[in-house]
């Protein structure tokens, strides 16, 4: 198995955990400069706005449920993951692109999340 897929597979499960989420610092350290994300209420979100909402959400939330995750390498330095996450009334099915820096660190650089018909 390709170690960097593995890596960038963590670091995608990473940004599903309620603490990393509300951690604007922690966030920060995963995304590319210039990250955006096309949400699944069809918001477009900014680095700024992305993790600003996320450090704002209950201290009680919980990870949604995660199926069929999977990586693929689409170049030396560029890898996508596909999955589909479930939440009480939303089903989605989500896109990241993560690229490698010269350093070696895996940033994501993109998110799409689209929401399953009838969910």
């Amino acid at each position: 198995m390709d170690q960097d897929l593995d890596a960038v597979l963590e670091l995608e499960r990473r940004l599903l955990t309620p603490s990393v989420r509300r951690s604007a610092s922690a966030v920060s350290a995963l995304l590319h400069p210039d990250f955006h994300e096309f949400g699944a209420s069809g918001r477009h979100w900014s680095r700024q706005g992305i993790i600003a909402a996320l450090a704002s959400e209950p201290p009680d939330s919980t990870a949604p449920t995660v199926t069929d995750m999977t990586a693929v390498r689409l170049a030396d330095s560029l890898i996508q993951v596909t999955y589909k996450t479930e939440r009480p009334n939303r089903v989605a099915w989500r896109s990241s692109l993560w690229r490698k820096e010269t350093d070696g660190t895996w940033l994501a650089y993109f998110h799409q999340a689209t929401v399953v018909s009838g969910s």
